[in-house]
């Protein structure tokens, strides 16, 4: 690669830490998850109030939404694409450390995979609506709202750790994440937060167009189609995740998400179950 060939690419090499308080770094992966959860908390709630929901009825939806996502994400990564490692040791999945040669060290919870986290919110919305009440076609359909504004957070995390990177290319807008190695690269979680802007945006003019579909589960299909399916064509950008992946037609980011676009297509179409779980018309 010659000098004027660089010009052509972004190289990329933040620092991890957004700021440190003393000898603390706050790193900007961490940043990027409360922003995450930020914009998930201020967007559901404001959907609420829209339709005049208790407030004492949204309280606990974050508590059970953080957790959930949490726990799905990484228990999806350590039995999705390191089952023979984490298997082995089990305490790894829960605690934020790893046993090295010198002792336990803490490491973060480093490995957390969205299609676990997909499956922990919808489990703990489960429980969510068994508590409060609410019809649970009405909830998953707010919380679908908003999720691609978390989604897009997150993988702009991922960016600034460099992590999740592309295939080698030739691109003009490619990164050169140097912490990496120093070729270009498709920047494909940078390609995913965008995915998720434009759908963020696209599920609130429906909504605001539409918001009688609230409740119906067309807002919670919108959410599993478009992001699952973006993440599968992006997924052909990116480097495999684990080497045991290199050999499959098509990876295990791939496999997951074929099951959740075609529950969001069965739930923007009506089906049968979204019609027997949503609010009566």
């Amino acid at each position: 690669m010659t000098a004027m060939d660089n010009l052509l690419f972004i190289t990329w090499n933040p620092d991890l830490f957004a700021f440190h308080l003393g000898g603390f770094g706050v790193r900007w992966y961490s940043l990027c998850w409360c922003f995450a959860l930020l914009a998930a908390y201020v967007l559901v709630q404001r959907l609420y109030r829209q339709q005049h929901i208790a407030d004492k009825l949204f309280d606990p939806l974050f508590f059970y939404c953080f957790v959930g996502i949490l726990v799905g994400a990484r228990l999806g990564h350590c039995l999705f694409y390191e089952p023979g490692y984490f298997l082995a040791h089990p305490l790894e999945m829960i605690l934020p450390m790893r046993q090295t040669a010198n002792g336990w060290t803490f490491t973060g919870y480093a490995g957390l995979a969205s299609h676990g986290g997909t499956i922990g919110l919808m489990l703990a919305l489960w429980l969510y609506v068994r508590k409060t009440k609410l019809n649970i076609m009405r909830v998953l359909d707010n919380i679908a709202i908003a999720t691609p504004a978390s989604a897009m957070f997150i993988r702009l995390g991922n960016l600034m750790n460099s992590e999740i990177i592309g295939k080698p290319t030739d691109v003009p807008w490619a990164f050169v994440f140097e912490r990496v190695d120093m070729l270009p690269r498709h920047p494909g979680q940078l390609y995913e937060a965008i995915c998720y802007f434009v759908f963020l945006i696209a599920g609130y003019v429906l909504y605001h167009k539409y918001p009688q579909k609230v409740g119906t589960g067309f807002y919670f299909g919108f959410c599993l189609t478009t992001i699952f399916t973006a993440r599968f064509f992006i997924e052909y950008t990116k480097e495999v995740q684990e080497a045991w992946e290199a050999a499959m037609p098509i990876n295990m980011g791939q496999i997951l998400s074929i099951p959740f676009v075609l529950l969001g297509a069965y739930c923007m179409a009506g089906g049968k179950l979204c019609r027997k779980l949503g609010e009566p018309r």
